[in-house]
């Protein structure tokens, strides 16, 4: 197993759940709030450990009590935090509604998430030294930049959830070798709802892609090969928060154990499936024994 470096985002969750969403201007009643750590990048980082990972954690916390909750709560999940820095002022948050079918809407605030604008000393050395790095789309643009040539110089594999979706600039994508989004973030990228499409588009830009389609596990494909689906277990799901990060954190670990790719995608489909069938967002990321016991 090489180690992982996450460059991303920690938020801490604040969740509530209802029969369904509002829509614009309307108000409904929940039933339940919690207060969940989270953030894309943590989210994978704690993945990633606990499916059995060497993690380091890359980013930044607010020097607020939600900041020493986010920090803790990676380090219990063994996620190594020298290099997650604390900014003055308020750390990230995401205002997330559940509804009764298990899906979301998300509203995320940067806050210390935002001062993370380039690498900072050290950061290069610990991602030239690991076996793959994992990157969102939470931390300003220029940072994730800098984070994927600097894994490309060193000839580290790169693994980028392009979330939130938004337009990517060629020297971000000529330093990715492996592009992960969901089925909406890969129409959003090239306007083509058929997934197998997308990712046949996306294949311009960059080596590898992974398309997650919820329910129906995975589609994998590369240059020069035929497409790979994968399919996931069937469950029901009570929280689909941050099964995508699972999802993502899982792969580099079985990437890393250099699992053949239909393996590995399947392991991670696992995974995914047993977070959903739990509430939050790293309180619902399963350890590597019961992925294991589950595969």
């Amino acid at each position: 197993m090489t180690g992982i470096v996450v460059l991303g985002s920690t938020n801490m969750d604040l969740v509530a759940y209802a029969a369904r969403a509002p829509g614009r201007g309307e108000t409904v009643t929940g039933r339940e709030f919690a207060t969940v750590p989270g953030g894309k990048g943590a989210n994978q980082a704690v993945a990633a450990a606990r499916a059995g990972g060497e993690v380091t954690m890359v980013g930044a916390v607010g020097s607020d009590h939600y900041g020493e909750i986010l920090r803790h709560t990676l380090e219990a999940s063994g996620v190594d935090t020298d290099l997650l820095r604390t900014a003055e002022g308020p750390s990230g948050t995401a205002h997330i509604v559940v509804d009764d079918e298990g899906a979301n809407s998300i509203v995320v605030i940067p806050a210390a998430n935002g001062t993370v604008t380039a690498l900072a000393p050290g950061d290069e050395a610990v991602i030239a030294a690991a076996g793959l790095l994992l990157l969102q789309l939470e931390l300003p643009l220029d940072a994730v930049t800098e984070g994927a040539r600097a894994a490309r110089r060193h000839g580290v594999r790169t693994v980028l959830t392009p979330a939130p979706a938004r337009p990517l600039p060629p020297e971000l994508l000529g330093a990715v070798d492996l592009l992960l989004p969901n089925e909406h973030e890969a129409a959003a990228l090239t306007g083509l709802g058929d997934p197998r499409a997308a990712a046949a588009a996306l294949l311009r830009e960059v080596p590898e892609v992974v398309v997650t389609l919820g329910a129906a596990g995975c589609l994998y494909a590369a240059r020069d090969a035929e497409p790979v689906a994968v399919a996931a277990p069937r469950v029901t799901p009570v929280d689909t928060t941050a099964a995508g990060d699972t999802f993502a954190g899982a792969l580099a670990v079985a990437l890393g154990e250099g699992r053949p790719m239909p393996e590995a995608l399947a392991w991670a489909c696992t995974a995914a499936a047993l977070s959903v069938q739990r509430p939050g967002a790293s309180t619902s990321m399963p350890y590597r024994p019961e992925i294991d016991a589950a595969s």
